[in-house]
């Protein structure tokens, strides 16, 4: 299952600044999506809470959270308000305990006894405590640190790759470590450091694990986390696990990335304006037979249009099959030489060619 977090690993994406108006619109868009859990921000951030009053009659079954800091005085805050499940960050690595928060491994663990105990007194009922750079840290402390949040109350363990160094094979072996040793709810945090993040998460459901964090996009931290529209999809159209409503995922897409200030490259995966422009030849041929050759799924799916074109790539068949799919009129005799004519055109322009200069080629030879 699916914790979308756009609004809160999101908004920390250097240079984005969302407004209430936007937030809406993503949590809309989110909520079409059926994600089941929406972050939407952190402890003390400015507007949390008229954002809570905006979107609370509109949530319906999908759960909100909110990330807080390990402190008393933060969790007291979060249970004022009106949110379903409250996000405690840990870290759990010596690098951080030492470094960061000035403490050692004895201290962290009091520090933690004591802020999940507060949550449960304040009547939080969902508790999920996120082990924060658990990829760096001794596996057997951070076990620890997962068993003494469970022993308190908590109802999740999320396991954050912080600086994404994770491969799925070790994913596979961190997720079923704690699966062997703890009783809650496993989440995992995902970063793309190295270009895993999507990959790691998946592998983590696969493992064992009952949500991935995700983002539009991507957007987060440095190079960001997994991407919600590259798990939604994957988990409803390829292993059909879920039923995630991915045909307004790209609109969602188009809208993060304005408001985030990203351009989506044209061949992201899910997002990318020309993931199913074909002009090779050998391509072009097989998705006049049948499009299942050279596509996972129907773009239909996910609101994308198919874009079959001719060009400096294309052979005889393609050419033909092109012709027939606009409806020019062609003889038989004069392939050869359209062929050659679209290929160097093709070259000289440096893209494929429009239906009309198709058009206009065929009078011409």
């Amino acid at each position: 299952m699916l914790i979308d977090t756009t609004l809160r690993e999101g908004a920390q994406l250097f240079g984005a600044y969302f407004t209430i108006e936007t937030k809406v619109k993503i949590i809309s868009g989110l909520l079409a999506l059926g994600v089941n859990e929406i972050e939407i921000g952190w402890v003390g951030q400015e507007g949390l809470e008229e954002l809570v009053k905006r979107i609370r009659p509109m949530t319906g079954k999908t759960a909100l959270s909110v990330w807080s800091p390990c402190r008393g005085a933060d969790i007291r805050k979060a249970a004022a308000l009106n949110v379903d499940r409250v996000n405690i960050g840990v870290p759990v690595s010596d690098l951080h305990i030492n470094k960061r928060l000035g403490t050692d491994r004895e201290g962290l663990l009091e520090r933690l006894t004591q802020t999940v105990l507060t949550a449960g007194l304040l009547g939080i009922e969902y508790v999920s405590v996120g082990l924060e750079d658990v990829s760096r840290a001794d596996t057997i402390f951070a076990l620890t640190a997962g068993q003494l949040a469970e022993d308190m109350g908590a109802s999740r363990v999320r396991l954050a790759d912080s600086v994404g160094i994770l491969t799925p094979l070790k994913m596979e072996k961190l997720v079923l470590s704690f699966r062997q040793q703890i009783g809650t709810e496993i989440a995992v945090h995902c970063h793309d450091d190295f270009g895993m993040s999507s990959g790691n998460a998946i592998t983590a459901l696969d493992s064992g694990a009952h949500y991935a964090d995700c983002s539009v996009l991507g957007i987060g931290e440095r190079s960001g986390i997994a991407a919600t529209e590259e798990l939604a999809t994957y988990l409803t159209l390829k292993e059909q696990r879920y039923a995630y409503q991915t045909d307004g995922l790209r609109k969602l897409c188009d809208f993060v990335s304005h408001a985030a200030g990203v351009p989506i490259p044209r061949t992201k995966a899910i997002a990318g304006k020309d993931i199913f422009a074909c002009e090779s030849g050998i391509h072009a041929h097989a998705l006049g037979k049948s499009p299942e050759l050279f596509e996972p799924y129907n773009p239909d799916t996910i609101g994308a249009n198919r874009t079959v074109a001719v060009g400096g790539k294309s052979g005889r068949a393609a050419v033909i099959n092109a012709l027939g799919e606009n409806k020019i009129p062609y003889s038989k005799q004069e392939i050869p030489d359209l062929v050659t004519a679209v290929k160097q055109l093709s070259w000289q322009l440096e893209r494929p060619l429009t239906t009309q200069e198709l058009t206009d080629l065929t009078k011409m030879n």
